[in-house]
Formats: C-alpha cells, structure tokens, sequence
C-alpha cells in the first residue's frame, strides 16, 4: 500500500500531482494542490499537499514565495508524527536554503530530513522519493559523497516496492561532482565521472529502460555536451538529449549552458561567447563558477590564451569561496556543539523557560538581567551592545506579523552566528536585541561590530520580504567600569545607535 493511501482525502488528486512533478511539470502540479488546499481538511492531507506545493515552487525557481511556503509547510507538519512528511518538507527546506544562500541554515535541514527519512519504518513510494530529494539537496549543498548515498538509499526503497532503477539514476548527482572537480583544476578527473555517466546512458539504451525521468534528460545532455566541449566524442548525441526534460529551472539552465557546449564544440567559440552573455543563468544548478569555467574553454578555443587563464582564475576564485562556507558550516557546527556542552553543564543558566524567548529561543530580557547581575558580582566587566532593527514597523505594515517574526528569527540567527565564543545574545524588547561581551574591550567590541553589520548585510531580506530593507542600528556601551551598571550601559548604549556602522567609541 502506498502511503498516499492513507490520507483521508484527496488522495487520485495528489497522486496526479505527484506525478506531474515527478515528470518536471510543476507548473501543472501546482493549481492541482492549490485546489486540494482550497477543499480539504483532513490536517494529514494538507500537510502533504503543503510541502509538495512547497516543493513545486523550488522546481519553478519562485524564491519571493518560498519562505511563507516553508513556514506553511513547517506548520503542518509540525503536529503530525509522520517521520516521512518531517524528511521530504526538511529535504525541501534544504533545497530551498540553498535558493537563498543560507548555508546554515541548510544543513541544518540536511541533517533533519536524513534523520526523519531513516525512521520510516515501511517502504513505500513516497519515501524513495523522499530520499531522492534528500540526495539532490546534499548535492546542489556542494556534499557529493551524502548524495550518493542518498541516492543509494532510494533506489534500494525503490526497488523494495517495485521501482526500476532508471527512475531514481539521478545523473544531476555525478553531473555536480564532474564540474566541481574541473572548477578546481581537475579536469581529469571531471572527464573520468562524466565518462561513467555517458556509460551509464548507453547502458540504459541497451536494455530498453523507458521509465528514465524526464529531469534526468537535461542532465545526461549536459554531461555530453560538456564531454565535447572538452574535446571528447561520446556515444550518444548530446542535442538530442537537452531537449524535453520539463519546466523546471534546472532544465532550463543546463539547456542553454548545454547549447553552448556544443556551440563551442562545433568550433564557433565567439558564438557561444556571445550565447553566454545573452542569457543568466542561476548560480545555483552547477555552481557559480561553471560560466566562468566555460568562459575559459571558449577563450582558449580561440586562441586567446590570456583571457582563458583570467577565467579560469575567477572561476577557480569561486569554487574556492564555495569549499570556505562549506568550512564556516563546519566551523559553525562545531561552536554551536560546545555550545550545547556548556548549557548542559550549566542548566540554572538556561533551564528555566521563564528565562527564554519563545520566538527566537534567544534569553531574554529577565535572564539578561541574571547574567549580568552574576558577572558583576564576581567583579568583571563587559562591553554592551544594544541593537535595534531598522524597517521592522514596515515589514508588519507590508507584510504581516508573521514576515515580522522570521525577520526576528533570521536576525537573532546572525547575531547567535558572529558572536565568540562565550559571549551572550538576548532579545530584550520588541525588535531590540541586546548582546554581552564579557571581558571585551573596545578594539573587540568593533570587530564583532563588523561581523554583525556584514552578516546582516549578507542576508537575502528582498526573499524575506521583498521591497523592504532590512538593517541593524548598533549602539556601545560598557558595564562594570567605575561600578556602571546594566540600566545605565544600556542607556548608554542607546543614545549611541547609529545604522549598521563599525564602532569607533564606546562612551
């Protein structure tokens, strides 16, 4: 039995719609669960039909709407213990993150949907394919050797209920890990996996397979093309293959960029120059630095060695700044483990609920007072910051209070993520935030000045809440000099707002 199976309503509807998407036509998906949201109340139904509305609009590119879909998604299936609903919307929660450049926030999510999708207990369809978005989440995310694990994983689920293997091939997976590997100079290696998948493609062929994904054919013509742009024949025409394939925006782009492959490869270098000036494309499908990298082969081409060399330095400029967010990620899990370490062998810091705001999980204004309390006791001192957000009135005005709450949740995020080690971060009041640096002076207080005003400034907020700018107003102060206490900093701190500038005094 299916696990659409068991939901209450609806069930030929999202069949129908799950299907249409499995075959790269979310456009068509779309109206079909917008109309089964419309009707239905069964809370299992709309769940499901949330996060694969949710996941139709990753497909189309639509980045404005993701964050209410996800929020909506999140939602539903908040309240539902369903271990497959949890993992496929955090597998679309992880693709989504991606959309909008949030490393963080996206394997965070990575880690959710794989621990989710391994407590199914029964394979079915729907989990098979859960993994299999869950693989191509680790892989757009730059973690190649967790997608083919994943991937591993839905074809065995797969195979359990009686699904070829074809359907869950995913060559946009070793696509991914070819180009990844010329961007860094690599070029053997690169030719090496898109060689194997050209292998696979023919094997494919032979036996017949015809239950091969339509998403997949823009892939396996993008790997061709790209084997012949290198200077390599293959065994199947690559034009052929990058046609069809769906209305994704992944197709879309792997078409063109496909094109101009094979533009080049036919000796008209200048052509394929022009083709791709003519058309952006999303930095998010094959890294941003594969136009670059195509860039240089065009230049070389055409004889113009010195232009390919600054390309392929850009480009290699790129995926170096891909591999150092995957490390900040890293880096970032690491502190927030100890972290964890700390607040379980310090419980009377954190334990009491009273004590934490419910929004952004931050300690709040009471516990703030605690802590201070306690750090002057023992006779220390602390640089204090008092920040406050700058455009919140409008986001509630334009947007609702709802856009309003995840902007506070994004910003307490930023601010949790450039603190040290050790500091402390509370929401104080409203859309004021308040963060401690004990021991701080004022050369440090700056630096972490700057690490807030260029996170905040990094963030993506036209996604959030497009047509209102999102900053922080920052203010400095210091507590425990010449017995200054926290009311006092804090007024201090206040009068010194001034908009998202590096601190030069603290008064």
């Amino acid at each position: 039995m299916s696990w659409l199976d068991q939901l209450a309503e609806n069930v030929e509807e999202l069949r129908r719609a799950g299907r249409l998407q499995q075959n790269g036509r979310s456009a068509e998906a779309l109206p079909i669960l917008d109309d089964v949201l419309a009707v239905a109340t069964d809370p299992t139904t709309r769940a499901y039909a949330l996060v694969q509305r949710f996941g139709a609009l990753i497909n189309l590119g639509r980045i404005a709407e993701l964050a209410t879909a996800m929020s909506a998604a999140e939602n539903a299936t908040r309240e539902i213990p369903d271990p497959y609903l949890r993992g496929q919307m955090h597998a679309f929660a992880a693709l989504g993150a991606h959309l909008e450049r949030n490393l963080d926030r996206g394997v965070t999510h990575l880690v959710q949907a794989s621990r989710a999708l391994a407590a199914v207990r029964e394979n079915d369809s729907e989990t098979a394919w859960g993994w299999h978005d869950l693989a191509m989440a680790y892989s757009y995310l730059g973690f190649h050797g967790h997608a083919l694990t994943a991937i591993e994983q839905a074809r065995q689920v797969g195979a359990a209920v009686g699904l070829a293997p074809e359907i869950f091939a995913a060559p946009g997976i070793r696509l991914r890990n070819a180009v990844s590997l010329d961007h860094q100079g690599d070029t053997d290696g690169c030719l090496r996996v898109l060689r194997d998948i050209d292998a696979e493609l023919t094997r494919y062929i032979a036996i017949g397979a015809d239950q091969m994904r339509p998403g997949s054919r823009a892939a396996y013509g993008y790997s061709l093309a790209r084997r012949a742009a290198l200077g390599e024949e293959t065994e199947q025409h690559a034009a052929e293959w990058l046609t069809g394939g769906g209305d994704s925006v992944r197709t879309r782009d792997l078409r063109h960029l496909g094109n101009v492959c094979l533009t080049m490869a036919g000796g008209r270098p200048a052509l394929a120059l022009s083709m791709l000036d003519s058309v952006p494309v999303s930095a998010e499908i094959l890294g941003a630095a594969e136009p670059a990298r195509l860039r240089s082969i065009c230049h070389a081409a055409a004889g113009d060695h010195a232009a390919a060399h600054s390309a392929d330095r850009y480009a290699f400029r790129l995926a170096a700044q891909r591999i150092d967010r995957l490390r900040d990620g890293y880096l970032d899990g690491v502190a927030a483990r100890l972290d964890a370490q700390e607040t379980q062998r310090d419980p009377g810091r954190y334990g009491d609920e009273t004590l934490t705001d419910p929004l952004t999980g931050l300690p709040n204004r009471r516990q703030l007072e605690r802590y201070v309390a306690t750090m002057l006791a023992r006779g220390e001192r602390a640089a204090i910051g008092v920040c406050d957000l700058i455009g919140f009135t409008e986001v509630n005005a334009r947007h609702g209070r709802h856009c309003g709450d995840l902007v506070l949740q994004r910003i307490a995020g930023v601010l949790s993520r450039v603190m040290r080690r050790g500091d402390f971060v509370a929401r104080f009041a409203g859309d004021e935030f308040v963060v401690v640096l004990p021991g701080a002076g004022t050369a440090q207080a700056a630096e972490v000045s700057r690490r807030i005003t260029a996170a905040t400034n990094a963030e993506n907020w036209q996604i959030l809440v497009p047509g209102t700018p999102i900053s922080l107003a920052a203010g400095w102060s210091e507590v425990g000099v010449q017995g200054r206490t926290l009311s006092a900093a804090l007024a201090a701190a206040a009068a010194n707002r001034l908009p998202t500038r590096p601190l030069s005094e603290m008064t």
